[in-house]
């Protein structure tokens, strides 16, 4: 039995019964199944006595339509032919916006207040564990007056859930090469925030004496326009921020000293450097935004 199209389904079949215009004992897996429909021929007299009205010009009689297909149909319920190809998505009822493709970042123009003010620059804020990177540049990024992000190499490090390859654990070409496809996704990401006008600052335990986690890599996956910032506080103080530290992101001390000793061959290389050892958070914000002013205005040679 066939429903017009459109009509609601006819209801659930009780316990014992089948479909509609269907005997309980046609649908046992034996039978042949329903009748076919009775020869074409004149429709006799209604059981009432009344005549039936012919049906409408250029449309073919059929058996009457129960009364939830009526009212259906009669309400304009009935949906698109199969056939019909669907209406393009209107642009303006999807919100759809095209954003820009990602470049490299080039230097911003010096801003015409003090600090940043609403210059839009990518930031790389490097220190050794312990340093206060996150926690500085999360802050930074949310008191400017202008959209920044902020992306954090080990975040994106640890999207890695299953086969994660922690460096701590061992130095290999795997973590190695998960190291790498962080770098890229985070510069990759730095991109298209810029392209889209939105600054971005990034955290990495960058080292002095080793390619792989080197400057190079963030230069060529981000573009010249990166400013560079080293966070760099006493030993005593990155042992003390390390002890607070849990899971995999807390290190030995022997492992603190040794990264903050390689990190101390940033003195001289022509990088800005920040000992924040007796400055909060928020002094330490306040001058790195001095200092990335200073470093539009004259950018440093690395």
């Amino acid at each position: 039995m066939q429903h017009a199209v459109g009509a609601p389904l006819p209801p659930p079949h009780g316990p014992g019964t089948g479909p509609v215009g269907w005997s309980q004992q046609a649908q046992h897996p034996g039978h042949p199944g329903p009748p076919g429909p009775p020869p074409a021929g004149p429709p006799g007299p209604p059981p009432s006595g009344r005549p039936v009205p012919p049906p409408p010009a250029g449309r073919p009689a059929g058996p009457p339509q129960p009364p939830a297909a009526q009212q259906a149909q009669g309400q304009g319920w009935s949906g698109p032919a199969p056939h019909q190809a669907p209406a393009p998505v209107s642009r303006e009822s999807t919100g759809h916006i095209q954003l820009p493709p990602g470049g490299p970042v080039p230097l911003p123009a010096p801003p015409a207040e003090p600090g940043t003010g609403t210059a839009t620059l990518a930031v790389l804020l490097i220190g050794p564990a312990g340093a206060g990177k996150t926690t500085v540049a999360k802050l930074w990024a949310s008191r400017r007056r202008v959209p920044t992000a902020h992306v954090s190499l080990d975040d994106v490090r640890e999207w890695v859930c299953s086969g994660f390859a922690d460096p701590q654990a061992g130095w290999n070409d795997q973590s190695e090469a998960q190291y790498r496809l962080a770098r890229r996704t985070c510069g990759f990401s730095a991109r298209n925030f810029l392209a889209n006008g939105i600054s971005c600052i990034l955290d990495d335990a960058v080292f002095p004496d080793r390619p792989v986690v080197g400057l190079g890599g963030w230069k060529r996956h981000v573009g010249p326009g990166l400013l560079p910032v080293v966070l760099l506080p006493g030993l005593e103080v990155v042992l003390e921020r390390n002890a607070a530290r849990s899971g995999n992101r807390r290190l030995s001390d022997e492992e603190v000293a040794r990264i903050h000793g390689r990190m101390a061959g940033w003195y001289g290389s022509g990088l800005p450097i920040i000992d924040n050892s007796t400055y909060d958070v928020e002094t330490t914000a306040r001058v790195l935004d001095d200092i990335l002013a200073r470093s539009i205005a004259s950018p440093p040679a690395w």
